[in-house]
């Protein structure tokens, strides 16, 4: 005969074979948030020795730090300037105020052309190393006009003469800062730069050069730009006057 289990008994069993109420699992304490390193706002040298989180883009940075200057640069391209083997990458610094008076202030072209060689083959710092023989050689014009344009030039103090066959372009006017000189089986290539401020000081100590080139103004050449307009303008009305009155006389008659 099967024993019979009381009901307290039964109970037991059932509350052992049935798993008991799961716990609810506790949050882990939440880790403070590493924030990423900034900069310091006030101490620009202390900056530099500071790790930085990388950068998504430049308008959040420029809105973190107000204060700083932010830009972001593209590869540099190759320098676009028709040059030659023999004279490669060849330019020179030029003034577009200077272009634009003697333009208007020459009426020949001669100053104008001899001016423009005088800047295709000058050296860096300016120097322009040509005889006037080679001068009228490459312009193809009598020697005896390339010394009367080119006083004329060195009267505004565009250029003075060094030495016998080498010239000075006054800096403010046009300039070379650098020339590369291309290499030989015998000499190394070169490349030569020739500070403006270095330049301008030693043409400024040397009083033995005249006023307009140690204190290079341009002023006196639009002074005699508007005076020359001015006659033209006289010119052209005494001409007006003329025609008139001849007109009212051949009509009297």
């Amino acid at each position: 005969m099967t024993d019979i289990l009381p009901a307290s008994k039964i109970s037991e069993v059932e509350s052992s074979l049935v798993p008991p109420e799961p716990q609810r699992r506790r949050p882990a304490p939440k880790r403070a948030l590493r924030r990423p390193p900034q900069l310091p706002l006030d101490d620009e040298i202390q900056a530099w020795s500071k790790p930085v989180e990388p950068v998504e883009n430049l308008d959040s940075l420029a809105r973190r730090y107000p204060r700083r200057k932010v830009s972001l640069s593209s590869e540099r391209k190759a320098l676009e300037v028709y040059d030659t083997p023999e004279r490669p990458k060849a330019f020179a610094m030029d003034s577009l105020e200077f272009f634009f008076l003697i333009a208007q202030y020459f009426r020949e072209a001669l100053p104008l052309r001899l001016i423009l060689l005088m800047i295709a083959c000058q050296k860096a710092g300016g120097q322009i190393r040509l005889t006037q023989e080679e001068m009228a050689t490459v312009l193809d014009v009598h020697r005896g006009k390339i010394n009367e344009a080119l006083q004329e030039v060195m009267s505004h103090g565009i250029v003075y003469k060094v030495r016998r066959g080498v010239y000075q372009f006054n800096p403010p006017y046009s300039y070379r800062v650098a020339e590369f000189i291309p290499g030989t089986e015998l000499v190394e290539a070169e490349y030569v730069q020739v500070d403006q401020e270095k330049t301008l000081a030693k043409i400024r100590k040397d009083e033995s050069l005249p006023d307009l080139v140690r204190f290079p103004s341009l002023e006196h050449m639009r002074e005699a730009i508007e005076d020359l307009r001015k006659k033209r303008a006289e010119e052209r009305a005494a001409r007006r006057l003329a025609r008139a009155q001849r007109q009212e006389e051949g009509s009297a008659q």
